[in-house]
């Protein structure tokens, strides 16, 4: 039997697998416990890709009396594989017990630990393994991870470096630094390392995962998806490919393909936090709330890093329902479990007032800014943005910019943005809809009189106009909606073709348009669609549903801009992280809105004031309501109390009563504001800009 053995080792050595196996299965059948042809014949079924067939063998080898210490800690890395990691991680503390030498064995428990999140008992072992093998890259590269996902990504990529230092070719330490990369914000690097790492080994999973990655770091989303296309031509299961494809999808508002991509990878691995959390995003996404929650919370059960996530945008969804005491304690339990969390404490800073500079709030957020504090730039921006708000709370105007600034330039590195290149294209947009083209005959679609678009500047008022109608018993507020940005890109050459459109092209778009209307607003009678963005589009718009009311939201221009540079979007605003660029795009946004207000009909374009309407708020709600068509409703004066999902940077503020103290809040800033003061022409104390002029 021993040589039998020992011949099945040396042909499955020399490649020989049928040999190999032949002799095992001889073994097994005189011996059917036989530990060491079970494990033999789990290294083959695992090198041809049979996982399951494989670990079933190594358990039955491991069962033996005095099982070597190297077949548990094969067990450990299948079961890790294989997603077991409780399994795998009680046989390779095995392993080390019986063997404490055994560096291999060391090394997989120190994985199985970092994937299980235990952080600190992982750096320990592989720090020892690197002490053990300092020329090797595997276990510098492994060191690295562990040391990432702790946050401590300067020595994680010192690691990274020493291991390609020892291996130039080593592909998985050129695809960990892609990803340490693009937490960094270095998004051009990172591709540059993943395209490496592909190179050198193009069946290299996490490479093209973490590729995907920085594209949508990036807001290349199509490109992102071509990775994750580009993962399943050979793994067509790989739950990281599947979720990369639905993140960018759903970024996409492709939102039906995202849910059958993340529920493909939750049938896959059930088991799977990072799969579960991705289906809670896409079912929040569709408004699918009680379902979103119930993955969140299966997913901030599971082992590993996707607990975290989890747990924020389950607090996060909780704020957006309006559930504010439930959210501020969700933010609180999070922040117990996970003081790092930099998500966290963004939307807790949020929620929270504060009134004393000793909150120890304050304290916890600005010791994660100092040193040895969080290293990921997303981390920092969102922090300095935390902390910008907690010092405007506390009238600390210096201290708050000092944040704020630094806050706005990092994220404004992130990404390229052409001010003169989007003034021009807003030229362009009026120059399409001219007088004369918006007074050429149109075709009449039957239902457009049910939408409604409110528009205007981010944080100008539209989230309260929003909250105002969707409180009104026939009205449904749908959000942000990005159907009328795609529908402008079924249009060859928009903006400049535009005008040629036949009219009935342009009713075919305005039905589309209401096929999703009519599935978003079930029972209720017209639907909200607010987009602040589609003011670019209110000339389409008017095109397409003819019937269709449009309601411009204005603010105070400094109260305007300071509320768009105090606030981290979620959806990208690039103009609004230097205050030159957001002057310049404010003005370049009057001149559209005064060309609008000349093209449009009287009947179909209505203009509200927001200090006007926080002056008389039932004189501006009547007015409101009247240029809707709407009857009058008293529940739409007690707006902060209607129940509804709200997914705005404006989230908090619509649940609370209309109060006057964010009009002229521009004020205690001025000193500040020197460059977006200087931006916008404004004159006087009031913040008015000169006179925009018009175009066309």
């Amino acid at each position: 039997m021993e040589q039998a053995l020992g011949q099945a080792q040396a042909h499955w050595n020399a490649g020989h697998a049928d040999q190999a196996e032949r002799l095992c299965q001889h073994v097994l059948a005189l011996w059917p416990g036989q530990s060491d042809a079970l494990h033999l014949m789990g290294l083959m079924a695992h090198a041809y890709g049979n996982l399951d067939l494989a670990i079933d063998h190594l358990r039955k080898a491991c069962l033996a009396p005095r099982v070597p210490a190297a077949f548990l800690s094969n067990l450990a890395e299948m079961c890790r594989q294989k997603g077991l990691l409780e399994e795998a991680e009680r046989a390779a503390r095995r392993a080390v017990t019986l063997e404490s030498t055994l560096v291999a064995g060391w090394n997989n428990l120190g994985i199985i630990l970092q994937e299980a999140g235990k952080l600190e008992e992982s750096l320990h072992c592989l720090e020892r393994v690197a002490a053990l093998q300092p020329g090797s890259p595997e276990a510098h590269n492994n060191l690295g991870n562990t040391l990432k996902r702790m946050g401590r990504l300067a020595e994680a990529r010192r690691c990274y470096e020493a291991a390609l230092a020892l291996a130039p070719a080593y592909a998985e330490a050129f695809s960990n630094r892609a990803n340490l990369l693009t937490e960094l914000g270095l998004l051009d690097e990172a591709l540059a390392d993943a395209r490496r790492a592909i190179n050198i080994n193009p069946r290299l999973a996490d490479a093209y995962i973490n590729a995907g990655a920085a594209e949508l770091a990036a807001g290349r989303y199509e490109q992102a998806l071509r990775w994750a296309d580009a993962l399943a031509n050979f793994a067509p299961l790989h739950v990281g490919a599947m979720v990369v494809k639905a993140k960018a999808l759903s970024y996409l508002n492709r939102l039906d393909e995202a849910l059958v991509e993340v529920r493909r990878a939750v049938a896959s691995v059930p088991e799977n936090g990072e799969a579960q959390n991705a289906l809670g995003e896409v079912l929040q996404a569709r408004g699918n709330t009680a379902e979103a929650l119930a993955a969140f919370e299966r997913a901030a059960a599971s082992l590993g890093f996707a607990p975290e996530k989890a747990l924020l945008n389950r607090a996060s969804l909780l704020m957006e329902l309006g559930e504010r005491d439930k959210a501020e304690q969700a933010f609180a339990a999070l922040l117990a479990r996970f003081p790092r969390a930099a998500g966290a404490w963004f939307n807790f800073s949020d929620l929270h007032r504060f009134t004393t500079a000793d909150d120890p709030a304050l304290e916890a957020m600005e010791a994660l800014l100092a040193t040895g504090g969080v290293q990921a730039l997303n981390d920092r921006i969102a922090l300095g943005f935390a902390l910008a708000k907690a010092w405007m709370d506390l009238g600390e105007a210096e201290r708050a910019f000092a944040y704020l600034d630094e806050a706005n330039r990092n994220k404004r590195a992130t990404f390229s943005y052409d001010s003169a290149a989007t003034e021009q294209w807003m030229a362009s947009i009026a120059a399409a809809f001219s007088a004369e083209a918006m007074a050429r005959p149109g075709e009449a679609v039957a239902g457009s009189e049910a939408a409604l678009f409110v528009l205007g500047m981010p944080r100008s008022g539209t989230s309260l106009v929003e909250q105002i109608l969707a409180s009104h018993p026939l009205v449904f507020g749908a959000g942000e909606l990005a159907d009328i940005p795609h529908l402008t890109q079924r249009v060859p050459s928009y903006p400049g073709s535009a005008a040629q459109m036949a009219p009935e092209a342009e009713a075919a778009l305005g039905r589309r348009y209401l096929e999703s209307l009519r599935t978003r607003a079930g029972s209720h009678a017209y639907l909200v669609d607010k987009m602040p963005s589609n003011f670019f589009h209110a000339g389409f718009i008017n095109r397409i549903l003819p019937g269709a009311r449009i309601i411009h939201v204005r603010r105070n221009p400094v109260d305007t801009c300071l509320s768009c540079y105090s606030k981290l979007f979620t959806r990208e605003q690039l103009f609004a992280y230097d205050q030159t660029e957001l002057g310049l795009f404010y003005r370049a946004y009057e001149r559209l809105m005064t060309h609008w207000r000349a093209v449009l009909p009287a009947d179909r374009f209505l203009e509200i004031e927001y200090e006007e309407l926080v002056a008389d708020l039932e004189g501006g709600v009547r007015r409101l309501l009247a240029f809707c068509g709407l009857e009058w409703s008293p529940a739409c004066l007690d707006f902060h109390q209607t129940r509804r999902l709200v997914r705005t940077a404006s989230v908090n503020q619509v649940r609370q009563p209309l109060f006057n103290s964010s009009v002229g809040r521009w004020k205690p800033y001025a000193r500040q504001l020197g460059p977006l003061l200087a931006a916008l022409g404004v004159e006087g104390v009031e913040g008015k800009p000169a006179e925009a002029g018009r175009i066309g």
